[in-house]
């Protein structure tokens, strides 16, 4: 059985998912490498002010999806400048994120991830997730995805 609070955030959450769908239609964001554009996916999704990145992995740009070297280190760098850069071509920040998952290939890289994840990032800290995964895309040892709050360049 649901608590009135939880049923009371649920309907105050669904009345602002409507109101928003009325005021701004998603925008989805592509990528402008070209390796990155032809995939099934967009790199982003604008929804009112809240800006969704879809999962990050440490590919180096312009490199035909090649992952960085240096092991999980390397990844985790190649990731977070990865969510920069989208970040940033959408009129935000990583001051702005508010929200990561992060998926690691081997939980016993969670110590090496949290020295990297500590340059890019400084108190207060965004909320968080991780969890370990049986397999990700290119074989990477690292994805993040994160929610930013974005206005809209036009505000």
């Amino acid at each position: 059985m649901r608590s009135l609070a939880s049923i009371s955030m649920w309907l105050l959450l669904a009345a602002h998912t409507a109101a928003a769908g009325e005021a701004h239609k998603p925008e989805f964001l592509r990528s402008p490498d070209p390796a990155a554009a032809a995939l099934p996916f967009s790199e982003a999704v604008r929804s009112g002010d809240v800006l969704f990145l879809s999962g990050q992995i440490g590919t180096v740009p312009g490199k035909n999806n090649a992952l960085a070297e240096g092991g999980i280190q390397g990844e985790t760098e190649q990731t977070l400048s990865n969510i920069r850069a989208v970040l940033e071509r959408h009129g935000a920040s990583m001051r702005d994120v508010v929200k990561c998952t992060v998926f690691l290939a081997d939980i016993k890289d969670w110590p090496a991830f949290n020295e990297v994840y500590r340059k890019h990032f400084s108190a207060p800290f965004p909320a968080r997730s991780a969890l370990a995964a049986s397999g990700l895309a290119l074989g990477a040892k690292v994805e993040v995805e994160c929610i930013a709050q974005a206005p809209h360049k036009g505000k």
